[in-house]
């Protein structure tokens, strides 16, 4: 069977350092950090006070209030990046066939703000079960696909990936697949997260995996430097439309660039902790590799999981190593969750756009935030650090691992027809 080819034909982000594609785009190019102390929930008693949240966003401003009050907070975000990515993909929808058109979706918590809220009130009552008509609806993670499909009338493969940080690469990963073996023309994927919420920093302050630089959080997100101390949590989501390249053509799309191979893979080794070794990584990036048919020496950039954990970077950093080997040292590599924090379950997602736009511009994004060197990384390496370098990008890879031990990587390519 020939596999068709993939391309990227629309993009949409609405995230801590802007609320669409080009302000993001803007805001990574020039270091910025979307750290601040978090405006959604009163943080007094809170270890960490700051988050990199979604600015300025107000849901009425896209949907009638009737419709965003029947929605969580990530499914709004959802709502909001599909439909920039489908305006900026130039598809005519009442011209096509919607019947085959897919939504595959990724969110690693969904509606936790939702939940949180429904059952604090809940258990602040008498004990009469008073939950809103919508309580389920606006929880569950598979929703927002759904509800973009419902939207947009696109009756093809429909639903979301949940492999906590991980997720929406892996619904990239499967979106990719389905247009490769014919299933849909065009699949809508990406992802989102909105858990700046007392729940998720409340029990990520507790297994000690947020950094606590309250007195300073813009330059708390510190991939690879000595002095990293947690992540910062993100919020925010990105939406890309995946087309067959003969699809893509007939109807005259501009092109951003093809995917042209894609790994996963299982530490199998803890919950929460990265292989020291990063033995799941070398296999994904391996195994990308070789999907791509490509060789180490032909990649250019990598965006890397890189979330400011004294644990995971030094992981990652091993399994670029172990993998390019003197390749490496002609990488360029960056961390842009320096700058947008941790979206976890949407991470994958939004590193897509950062690689994509890094290639249409040739300039590498930052990791922003370094100051002191780790003597247990390479210093020959190029992590990009703090300032944008100007490089010719042709083959860029997006990586995002997630607790459980799940990894998946994703290789764009310059389209040269």
């Amino acid at each position: 069977m020939q596999l068709k080819r993939v391309v990227v034909t629309g993009l949409g982000a609405l995230t801590p350092l802007g609320n669409n594609v080009q302000d993001y785009w803007t805001g990574l190019a020039n270091g910025v950090s979307g750290a601040d102390m978090i405006t959604q929930f009163d943080t007094t008693k809170f270890k960490t006070k700051f988050a990199c949240e979604v600015k300025n966003f107000n849901p009425e401003d896209f949907m009638e209030r009737k419709e965003a009050r029947k929605m969580d907070r990530f499914a709004q975000f959802a709502s909001v990046t599909t439909d920039e990515a489908i305006k900026d993909s130039g598809i005519d929808l009442e011209k096509i066939n919607k019947t085959k058109i897919g939504v595959i979706w990724g969110s690693g918590i969904g509606g936790l703000t939702s939940f949180f809220n429904e059952s604090a009130d809940y258990a602040r009552g008498d004990g009469t079960p008073r939950f809103s008509p919508f309580f389920i609806t606006k929880m569950i993670s598979d929703i927002a696909g759904g509800l973009v499909s419902i939207k947009y009338g696109f009756g093809g493969p429909n639903y979301t990936t949940v492999s906590a940080c991980a997720s929406s690469n892996n619904a990239l990963i499967d979106a990719y697949t389905m247009i490769q073996l014919g299933k849909s023309p065009m699949i809508v994927t990406g992802g989102s997260e909105a858990c700046v919420n007392e729940p998720a920093v409340g029990g990520f302050v507790t297994m000690k995996a947020l950094s606590e630089r309250n007195d300073d959080p813009k330059s708390a997100s510190r991939p690879f430097d000595k002095n990293r101390d947690g992540f910062v949590l993100g919020e925010g989501s990105a939406a890309l439309v995946l087309e067959e390249l003969e699809h893509a053509k007939a109807r005259g799309a501009k092109i951003y660039c093809e995917i042209v191979g894609t790994g996963m893979s299982a530490d199998a080794y803890h919950m929460t902790a990265p292989h020291p070794e990063g033995l799941g990584v070398i296999n994904v990036l391996n195994w990308a590799l070789e999907d791509a048919n490509l060789k180490p020496s032909d990649v250019d950039y990598i965006n890397v999981h890189g979330t400011s954990t004294p644990l995971g970077d030094i992981a990652e950093i091993k399994a670029i190593q172990a993998v390019f080997k003197e390749d490496a040292y002609g990488l360029n590599i960056s961390s842009t969750k320096s700058m947008t924090g941790h979206l976890l379950g949407g991470a994958g997602a939004i590193e897509a756009v950062a690689s994509i736009m890094a290639m249409q511009h040739n300039l590498v994004p930052p990791t922003i935030n370094h100051f002191t060197d780790d003597e247990n990384i390479d210093s020959k390496l190029n992590l990009t650090f703090n300032v944008a370098q100007q490089k010719q990008i042709d083959v860029a890879i997006s990586n995002t691992f997630g607790f459980g031990g799940h990894n998946a990587s994703v290789i764009f390519k310059r389209y040269n027809g």
